[in-house]
């Protein structure tokens, strides 16, 4: 049986140190291999879909994988970045809800993600609602930590501007990245009411930081308003190439998906998707949607032609459920994190088989 094809261990009831192993959890080999065997999701042919905690696909929580993962799946409530709707701090509690019906097996990357690396909720970093700068702090802090483990980072947002803490801590790891940004805004705006800290700016200080490859940094999906011609050239200053929405809609997702990947090159990369990137067909729960987005087709398949790519750590921001309907945006948003992680465990799987 290939990795790909294997199975991961299904977890249940959390287990308390010195108990019976608990029902619903598959041992499997795990004693015997030099690598123990991943605990997978809660088996839903046992345990239906809409019992029990909602974690990131019925994943087991952090602390029931021993305190490490290769990828954790992390919540950042904060929303006091936004310029216009709020509400994106209730966006990773709704991701996870609407993440019961993944399943263990992806046959668009064919590959079971849960088996090929350990995945696992870490919960989410409580950050100050009062004051920015603190919180930006408190995510960094915290991404420091789950990198130090081991772990790569697929954060559930939250507003925009907790993307500049979390490059930070990768950046640490693995210095200057490139940087996919699917989005219908820029972010490289300078301030908003004098504030150098908002989900509108969080690009602009990764590049005044240091934290970039500019040789290798794309938006993906923009559309919309602009204050003016100024914030395309400052945008370009920065070195950031533009693929619009429109151009994805008229050259296709293989081509442009091509084009991304040659930009990117064998460079650590690090995603970065604003749910707003969708048409608001596909995402109405968002705080400034734009009409003439992406389809949730065209993301997922620009996201899993990304597999070649030395993908470090990703974010999926600005889900704000108030707005949604029938969890449309929810749904969509938690495919995307199911992808990025497919990605991310394939890569782990084929590092540690030397491929």
């Amino acid at each position: 049986m290939s990795p790909a094809e294997q199975q991961p261990q299904q977890h249940g009831q959390p287990q308390q140190q010195g108990q019976q192993e608990q029902p619903f959890r598959q041992t499997g080999q795990a004693a015997q291999a030099a690598r123990p065997e991943p605990v997978g999701p809660v088996d839903s042919s046992r345990v239906p879909r809409y019992a029990g905690p909602a974690t990131f696909a019925r994943l087991p929580r952090l602390d029931e994988t021993g305190g490490t993962a290769d990828v954790a799946v992390v919540g950042v409530p904060f929303d006091s970045g936004v310029s216009y709707r709020p509400g994106a701090r209730f966006g990773g509690n709704a991701i996870r809800e609407a993440s019961r019906l993944l399943r263990p097996y992806n046959p668009a990357q064919e590959a079971a993600p849960f088996a090929l690396a350990q995945v696992a909720d870490a919960g989410d970093i409580a950050a100050n609602p009062f004051d920015i700068g603190e919180a930006v702090e408190t995510v960094q802090e915290a991404a420091d930590g789950l990198l130090d483990s081991g772990a790569r980072l697929m954060t559930l947002g939250g507003d925009h501007t907790i993307a500049l803490p979390l490059l930070r801590s990768v950046v640490r790891k693995h210095g200057p990245v490139a940087l996919l940004h699917f989005d219908a805004h820029l972010d490289t705006w300078d301030t908003y009411f004098g504030a150098a800290y908002t989900h509108g700016t969080p690009f602009r200080r990764a590049f005044e930081e240091g934290l970039l490859d500019t040789s290798a940094v794309s938006h993906v999906g923009t559309r919309g308003p602009l204050y003016g011609r100024k914030d395309l050239d400052e945008d370009e200053r920065m070195g950031f190439g533009i693929v619009t929405s429109a151009d994805v809609m008229r050259r296709g997702v293989d081509e442009v998906t091509d084009q991304l990947r040659q930009r990117v090159g064998d460079r650590p990369l690090y995603v970065s998707v604003d749910i707003d990137v969708l048409d608001p067909a596909h995402a109405p729960g968002t705080g400034t949607p734009e009409a003439g987005g992406l389809t949730s087709r065209e993301l997922l398949e620009i996201i899993r032609g990304l597999a070649g790519c030395h993908l470090v750590s990703a974010d999926l921001v600005e889900v704000a459920p108030a707005y949604d309907n029938a969890e449309i945006t929810s749904v969509a948003a938690s495919h995307t994190a199911y992808e990025l992680t497919t990605v991310m465990a394939r890569q782990i799987a084929e590092g540690r088989a030397g491929r």
